[in-house]
């Protein structure tokens, strides 16, 4: 028999409280499907990773391939146990360690998974994780005889003193696999849900002669499960208190941590201070020393450092070092700006690069084009990207200075240190160092607005 450890992650159930169409554990907890903070936690303990699904099971076998491999709950409703049954046959022929956790507690941590390990590790035919509380209304109690754990009893299931139990069951456990597959086939369902308990396997392996320890919460959020959009509220809360705090302790300012929204993919460099209202989606890196002002949504996109941001979007773009940009700017996909450059307020920018240097202050649109270093794109300059059918590209040499209001009508090109005149409406390619002009000569009719109203035409 090989040596294994593996994990079993429960996540069949229909979720009925959250009235949603939607499976679940798919509900996003700071950007991320709630069961995939469950699967990156296990993760670190364990590599190979069993799914038991039952509900939706199409959209989380879709959602998760590939981090796990699966195994289905058969309809019945028949509890915890049961759905640990159905995947009895991932642990067949296996020593080892085996991890029990459920597909909606996004808060356990990674440390916890690696605490209830170790003690089966020691020899423990099992370790469960518990906490003391006040008023553990709804949760299982821990029983023990003479100090030792000896059974979980269901709230439903109470008895004369158990009531006064402090110390709650949190549902995560770790199992000797062999002991596990002994006491499965033992569980029965003659309690007041007529379902087959996992927490019954406690007690049968303590009759069975087998000796099971208790592991505490290292904060009471781990013990939250999520049920309803109040618990996925304060899931969120908390899991954003972590990933702002572990920010925090490595060198970046925030203004205030409460309004500041940060996915766990998200890597900020010291000395960077964010403002409240800023939302830092999957992927996204933020260099040091940068200043991202009030109200910045960025997602998976690359920031230099000594960037300043106010106001603004980006996705799926990059910008150089010292650059600025906003407010109301929108930097789209695949866009990549330069080094100290100035991306203004209300300009958008899509599918582009944009050279070292370069300024492009206010209201202009560049779109599928290629602009050089130390050009100056003057306010309401308008790449004519669109055909109406097809996206053409166009072109900015390094210098040129393109005045106020241009239309440029892609694809056209215009070449290094080349002037364009504002108004301008340019179909044809400039040259380099020439001056492009593409407007009508301005003429004046004198007393034109009288004449007009005298007519009754004004």
């Amino acid at each position: 028999m090989s040596v294994e450890k593996l994990a079993l992650i429960m996540a069949a159930g229909e979720g009925t409280r959250m009235l949603s169409n939607l499976p679940k554990v798919l509900h996003a907890v700071c950007g991320q499907p709630i069961v995939e903070h469950v699967l990156r936690a296990v993760d670190s303990v364990c590599k190979q990773k069993v799914l038991i699904v039952g509900h939706g099971k199409e959209r989380i076998m879709e959602a998760c391939h590939g981090q796990a491999d699966f195994v289905e709950q058969q309809p019945g409703g028949w509890g915890t146990g049961h759905a640990i049954r159905s995947a009895a046959s991932m642990l067949e022929g296996k020593k080892g360690a085996v991890l029990i956790t459920a597909g909606d507690m996004p808060l356990v941590l990674p440390e916890t998974y690696a605490r209830l390990m170790s003690e089966v590790e020691k020899g423990y035919a099992a370790a469960m994780l518990t906490d003391h509380v006040d008023n553990p209304t709804g949760y299982g109690r821990v029983v023990r005889e003479n100090g030792k754990v000896c059974a979980i009893v269901e709230q439903k299931d109470l008895v004369g003193e158990q009531h006064n139990i402090k110390e709650m069951n949190a549902s995560v456990y770790c199992f000797d696999i062999e002991a596990l597959l002994w006491a499965l086939p033992q569980l029965k369902n003659n309690n007041g849900a007529h379902e087959y308990y996992l927490t019954d396997v406690i007690n049968i392996l303590y009759k069975g002669g087998r000796e099971i320890t208790t592991v505490p919460v290292l904060e009471k959020s781990e013990c939250c499960g999520i049920n309803n959009r109040l618990q996925l509220a304060q899931a969120e809360r908390e899991m954003r208190r972590r990933i702002n705090a572990r920010h925090m302790r490595e060198g970046v300012t925030m203004i205030d941590p409460e309004a500041t929204y940060i996915e766990p993919d998200v890597s900020i460099g010291r000395d960077t201070v964010v403002y409240p209202g800023c939302v830092l989606q999957k992927g996204t890196i933020i260099g040091e020393n940068c200043l991202l002002l009030p109200n910045c949504r960025i997602m998976n996109s690359v920031v230099g450092d000594n960037v300043r941001i106010e106001n603004s979007v980006l996705l799926d773009a990059r910008v150089g070092d010292g650059s600025t940009v906003g407010p109301f700017a929108y930097i789209r996909p695949d866009t990549v700006v330069g080094e100290k450059c100035r991306v203004g307020d209300f300009v958008e920018l899509k599918n582009s690069n944009i050279g070292d240097g370069t300024k492009i202050s206010h209201l202009t649109y560049v779109g599928d084009s290629d602009v050089g270093e130390k050009v100056n794109l003057g306010c309401g300059v308008v790449f004519v990207n669109y055909d109406g059918k097809n996206k053409n590209r166009s072109s900015v040499g390094d210098g040129a200075f393109v005045g106020c209001n241009v239309n440029l009508v892609s694809p056209v090109n215009v070449g290094s240190d080349a002037y364009i005149a504002a108004g301008s409406t340019i179909t044809e390619d400039v040259p380099d160092g020439a001056m492009a002009i593409a407007r009508e000569r301005q003429s004046i009719k004198e007393d034109w607005v009288s004449k007009r109203k005298m007519e009754g035409k004004l």
